[in-house]
């Protein structure tokens, strides 16, 4: 990659895609710090919530167990957030099935709920309704639009985007660059 410069506001939904192999796992890796950037710096406000795009789950670990498990390590008074997310998500009768025995779709609607549960300012999203049935990716837009009219920080990364309605900010990765694209609205 070479000068990638991108600002997001909070209040606002943005979105990086590229082609495969554009280079959005890297990017992705220098913005949670586990690459340091050639030059530059990253920056972030308040807490921050990553969704990676592969579930990383305990197979032999409940639904519940997970909760517990995030719970404390977000230092949470409560899993009641969780529970609602899983509410909305329409996977809210798992709580007692094994990670390892649920689809890939519900492994996926877990790996956002875990993400979203503490509240966090700003949610970094790598393909996230990746295995998604429609109507729960209908709901992850209203849940990213709930958390940008909270005034929370909203980034998706995604090599797919069928409707580019939901995202105030649109960027393309491409050639190690990062370009924003034109939108009408």
């Amino acid at each position: 990659m070479d000068g990638v410069d991108i600002v997001v506001p909070g209040g606002c939904i943005a979105g990086i895609t590229g082609e495969n192999g554009a280079g959005k796992t890297t990017l992705l890796r220098v913005l949670l710090g586990d690459l340091k950037p050639d030059a530059g710096r990253v920056l972030f406000g308040g807490s921050r919530g990553y969704c990676p795009q592969v579930p990383v789950l305990n197979l032999s670990l409940t639904v519940a167990q997970h909760l517990l498990l995030f719970k404390t390590a977000y230092r949470l008074p409560s899993t009641d957030r969780a529970e609602g997310l899983m509410a909305r998500l329409n996977f809210a009768s798992c709580l007692g099935q094994e990670a390892g025995k649920l689809s890939g779709g519900t492994q996926q609607k877990l790996n956002l709920t875990l993400a979203l549960m503490h509240d966090p300012d700003v949610v970094i999203l790598d393909e996230p309704y990746q295995g998604l049935d429609y109507e729960s990716y209908q709901v992850f837009w209203e849940l990213a639009a709930e958390l940008r009219d909270c005034g929370r920080t909203v980034l998706v990364v995604t090599h797919f985007v069928p409707d580019a309605t939901p995202f105030d900010l649109l960027f393309r990765l491409s050639g190690g660059r990062l370009h924003a694209e034109e939108r009408s609205q």
